[in-house]
């Protein structure tokens, strides 16, 4: 599993119906699951993501964790994080986990995440969506799980 956490001032998602989640403060999560991921590693992942300490405190240095500093987390499933673009020019998704099976644990990140007291929204399972944001920063950290 992997997932893309960007630091963001401001996030929403859009898909064709209109606007369908946004935030404020806090993290994008871009959330992939290969083939052979399991729920455990949604469960590690969402605890790593919410202790993460990488919004500024006082002295500005990255000390500060989602609690305090009231931050939220719009999830987004992003099968393209498991793309394989080392042959040829179009990549190919063949890492990536199946649809209901990568549903039940992006879904598993999101249950997750709640339970440890964040603000979770979440972009549209399997539709194309428009997502927009304000990285802060930047501050963009790649998380692997497998």
């Amino acid at each position: 599993m992997k997932i893309l956490i960007q630091r963001v001032s401001s996030a929403s998602v859009e898909t064709e119906q209109g606007e369908t989640a946004r935030i404020g403060r806090g993290f994008l999560v871009l959330v992939g699951v290969g083939g052979g991921d399991r729920t455990d590693s949604a469960r590690w992942l969402a605890h790593k993501t919410a202790c993460l300490r990488i919004f500024d405190d006082e002295e500005g240095r990255m000390n500060l964790d989602l609690a305090a500093v009231a931050g939220e987390v719009l999830a987004v499933s992003q099968f393209t994080l498991y793309g394989d673009c080392r042959r040829g020019n179009r990549p190919g998704f063949e890492q990536a986990a199946a649809g209901p099976v990568a549903r039940e644990i992006y879904e598993t990140f999101c249950r997750c995440l709640r339970e440890e007291g964040v603000k979770v929204q979440t972009g549209v399972f399997g539709a194309r969506m428009r997502v927009s944001l304000i990285n802060d920063g930047p501050v963009t950290l790649l998380l692997e799980k497998k």
